[in-house]
Order: C-alpha cells, then sequence, then structure tokens
C-alpha cells in the first residue's frame, strides 16, 4: 500500500495534533502550522498518520492510497 499525504496549509490551525501524533511525519512551523516531514510514509507510520488526519481540527490533512 503506498499513502502520499496531501495538506491544504490554508486550513491548517496550528493545533499541532498532527505533530503528536505522527511527528516522523508533521512537525510545525515558526507560526504554528504544520510543517509536512515525509509525503509518502512508509508503511509502518500509515496507522500514525490515518489517525493524524482523522483528528485534524482544521480539517487540512488529506491521504491518497494506492495499492
Amino acid at each position: 500500500m503506498r499513502m502520499r499525504v496531501l495538506v491544504a496549509y490554508e486550513k491548517c490551525c496550528g493545533a499541532g495534533q498532527c505533530v503528536i501524533v505522527a511527528p516522523k511525519v508533521f512537525d510545525q512551523r515558526d507560526d504554528g502550522t504544520v510543517a509536512l516531514l515525509d509525503e509518502t510514509p512508509p508503511p509502518e507510520q500509515h496507522k500514525a498518520v490515518r489517525e493524524a488526519v482523522s483528528i485534524c481540527p482544521g480539517a487540512a490533512l488529506r491521504l491518497e492510497e494506492s495499492a
């Protein structure tokens, strides 16, 4: 399974939940908004990334998944 993370930076409210759940994939910029560290995370990060997407309060994160 291949995963690609997409970010709508303008929707990010800077809550940082993605960083807490998946720190190998997300970080925060100086202004508090999301910084994407890995657009195509490895399979061992997929569960954490899915959780980060589901709890993002600004709905700024989206996934594309393919076989």
